[in-house]
This record gives structure tokens, sequence and C-alpha cells, in this order.
């Protein structure tokens, strides 16, 4: 199986790039599976990456 490599300091900070988790309902389908919903992260909306940051420059007065 590939791997993905993000780029260092552009994983999300909330969920360590682990973006969608898969959640049991408690019901079953017909079929005897598990119903499921997928719950995204809020802070990057389910990408795994976060924006890069910006630093504040100051000028040497």
């Amino acid at each position: 199986m590939p791997q993905h490599h993000h780029a260092p300091g552009h994983i999300c900070g909330h969920c360590d790039g682990f973006a969608t988790a898969a959640i049991t309902t408690g019901t079953r389908n017909p079929d005897g599976t598990r119903t499921t919903i997928n719950a995204n992260c809020p802070a990057c909306r389910g990408t795994g990456t976060a924006p890069t940051r910006r630093t504040l420059t100051t000028t040497g007065r």
C-alpha cells in the first residue's frame, strides 16, 4: 500500500492528519453490517492538512 507523505508543518494540529472518522450509530443494516456516519475534523474540514502559518516580520527601527 502506498504511503502518503505530507510536508512538515502542514498536518492539521487538531486531528494529526486523521481527518475523517467512521462512527457507528448502534443500529444494523438489513444485511447485518453496522450503520456508520463519517465525522470530519472541523478545523481542516476533512482534508488532514492545515494552511501554512504566516510569520509576522518586524522592521529594525
